[in-house]
């Protein structure tokens, strides 16, 4: 079993155990959290339900095991002949979370 979710702007395919690393979640570790924008899912018995825009009563329990930040992306802008150079750093922060079930809602 397989559900696609969205969070953050951006779609996941999850399984049932699954570790994934999603973007900052406002939760502490341990915590449980429901996501219920689930796009797409797929049951043992390969029946296909596509939700639109999300499918009705499906929902993915996701339990956070940590907060960390991805590596330094560096930003450097430059101006040939004109005496510009901006360097800035971004570190996109992020959280490490777990599948714990994916429920159909049926």
């Amino acid at each position: 079993m397989f559900a696609v979710f969205k969070n953050g702007g951006k779609q996941y395919r999850a399984c049932e155990n699954q570790i994934l690393r999603l973007e900052r979640l406002e939760a502490a570790v341990g915590e449980e959290i429901e996501v219920s924008e689930v796009m797409l899912l797929e049951n043992d018995k390969s029946k296909i339900s596509v939700g639109a825009p999300y499918v009705a009563g499906a929902s993915i329990k996701l339990q956070v095991i940590g907060h960390d930040q991805d590596e330094k992306v560096i930003i450097f802008k430059k101006r040939r002949r004109k005496n510009y150079r901006r360097k800035t750093g971004h570190r996109q922060p992020n959280s490490l979370v777990k599948i714990i079930s994916i429920t159909t809602g049926k």
